[in-house]
């Protein structure tokens, strides 16, 4: 059977789109001709259309290919698969289509590109996709031929061709931009974490804040922070737990395969409604070599009647402004030295030292904090810490927090009450 229509499948289509075996099969039947109708006449219409369409081909063929060729991430190819029955050859020879396609775009825009794309999943290629188009379908009861065009997203297509270390060339939109190749790359990459109600969320789906920075659009600030795409090398790298902790081997294994040299973990938490936030604190960690250099808090507020969505939207752009402002233009801080120290410290109960453990997370300076011992009225924590003790001191200070000298521990004394924190 042939089919040599040109059908064109949609990712974003969703259930409403068409599978091959539901589109493109057609019958195509035509009234018999009336008694006393010279066929001669009958067929000088067509003949003259024909030729009309004749004299264009020419002129609109070499536009129709001059189109296609103009996008780098779109790639026709030949596939033919055989199997048990022709429904599974169709998906047999479709995966092998859209793999060989991006290794097509891979050589196109990198160098020597497709030999390292054989460690990513079906799945993780079909993400890639925007949508693809099916032409010349020929089957039997076990084979299937056709010549697929897949249309890739540009920016995931390069972050995953930066992950699997390649360098990318003529990229759209990046020539002549002495930004875009210094440190507004991939130098960057940011791990969106939200918590709602104590749940930390990265790959998890759904995680609003991840999408959020997912969708922020090509060409705006935002762009150009990497976010990974949540593939099987990046869930095996780092998970949420790992990220909110700032595990260092984990943070610096999914900086060095997304392409970049320092890793970004936004940890936002919503109060009010997870769906719906009310608002949202938010904590910016900037991490090098899997080491926490600078760490950020923010507060926003959602406006009346303002949807989840564009909430959530409007805080990246103020979190990527922060980014492009602030850490970009300022010399991230130095540690020559690095130490540890026993310290108690004053709680008014457990909801006071969760506040407190979650807030020690943001201080730069601190690299570890573990719990020793708890009772209602004290916490015994264990820090690690970067540079020496007046530089510790000088960051709990931020925290309303005094570093004291003890025998034989340290104390750490509140200058404000329990509740201002």
């Amino acid at each position: 059977m042939a089919l040599p229509e040109k059908l064109r499948y949609d990712r974003i289509g969703g259930p409403e789109a068409a599978k091959i075996g539901e589109r493109g099969r057609f019958a195509m039947s035509l009234p018999p001709l009336a008694g006393g109708i010279d066929r001669r006449v009958a067929w000088r219409p067509t003949a003259l259309a024909l030729a009309f369409l004749l004299l264009l081909f020419p002129i609109l063929a070499p536009l129709s290919r001059a189109q296609e060729v103009e996008d780098p991430y779109t790639a026709t190819v030949k596939v033919d698969a055989t199997a048990e029955t022709a429904a599974k050859a169709r998906e047999a020879a479709r995966l092998d289509g859209q793999r060989r396609a991006l290794g097509v775009i891979a050589d196109h825009v990198s160098s020597g590109g497709a030999a390292k794309l054989a460690k990513f999943d079906d799945k993780t290629i079909a993400d890639l996709i925007a949508s693809f188009e099916v032409a010349n379908e020929r089957m039997s009861a076990v084979r299937y031929l056709a010549d697929y065009t897949f249309h890739f997203r540009a920016e995931p297509v390069q972050r995953v061709l930066r992950g699997a270390g390649l360098a990318l060339s003529g990229e759209p939109g990046k020539e002549g931009s002495k930004e875009g190749s210094k440190d507004t790359g991939a130098s960057l990459v940011l791990l969106p974490v939200y918590q709602p109600a104590g749940e930390a969320l990265l790959w998890e789906d759904p995680n609003p804040w991840r999408e959020a920075w997912a969708e922020a659009p090509p060409g705006s600030e935002a762009s150009h922070l990497s976010v990974p795409l949540g593939d099987i090398s990046d869930i095996a790298a780092i998970d949420a737990a790992k990220a909110r902790a700032g595990d260092a081997e984990a943070l610096a294994a999914i900086a060095r395969q997304n392409g970049g040299e320092e890793a970004i973990v936004a940890l936002a938490t919503p109060r009010g409604p997870p769906d719906r936030p009310l608002g949202l604190d938010i904590v910016l960690r900037r991490y090098r070599a899997g080491r926490l250099v600078d760490s950020r808090p923010a507060a926003l507020t959602a406006k009346p009647g303002e949807a989840a969505g564009d909430f959530l939207r409007r805080a990246v752009v103020a979190m990527t402004a922060d980014i492009n402002s602030g850490w970009k233009k300022e010399a991230a801080p130095r540690y020559d030295q690095q130490g540890s120290l026993t310290a108690a410290l004053p709680i008014s109960g457990l909801d006071d030292w969760v506040k407190l453990r979650d807030r020690f997370a943001g201080v730069p300076a601190i690299r570890k904090v573990a719990l020793v011992a708890l009772s209602r009225q004290e916490a015994t924590i264990e820090i690690e810490y970067l540079g020496n003790i007046d530089q510790l001191k000088a960051s709990l200070a931020g925290l309303s927090l005094e570093l004291v000298q003890g025998d034989p521990v340290w104390r750490l004394a509140r200058s404000t009450a329990p509740d201002a924190h």
